[in-house]
């Protein structure tokens, strides 16, 4: 009589895993979880290539300290002064022949083939 209760537990004990795999891997192989685990491993694989390109500017900017020491160059070379553009308006007006009035940052197009 114990011997055929424990089978029979046995049994159904084998079956309600077996059930609970087959359905966790039918979960599996969904088509809305296999879109969330390519999501998941694209976002791991992006944080992995984020983290090698920091690596490889960090290493960068080592290896570029390193050559500016050995060959003696200046860190902070002097910059040229920013270009300055005539204002267009200006062009004509007689008042501004002589001195024209620079203008920083100029909202005309120095494309010539804008126009045309």
């Amino acid at each position: 009589m114990f011997r055929r209760t424990f089978w029979f537990t046995a049994g159904a004990a084998a079956g309600v895993w077996a059930t609970t795999k087959v359905n966790r891997k039918i979960k599996q192989l969904t088509p809305e979880s296999l879109a969330a685990q390519a999501a998941n491993k694209a976002i791991e694989a992006g944080h992995r290539l984020k983290d090698f390109a920091l690596d490889v500017r960090e290493g960068m900017a080592q290896r570029e300290a390193e050559l500016g020491e050995v060959l003696g160059l200046d860190a902070d070379p002097e910059l040229p002064s920013p270009r300055r553009v005539a204002a267009l308006e200006n062009r004509n007006d007689p008042q501004y022949s002589k001195n024209p009035t620079y203008v920083e940052r100029s909202t005309y197009s120095r494309n010539r083939n804008e126009d045309h």
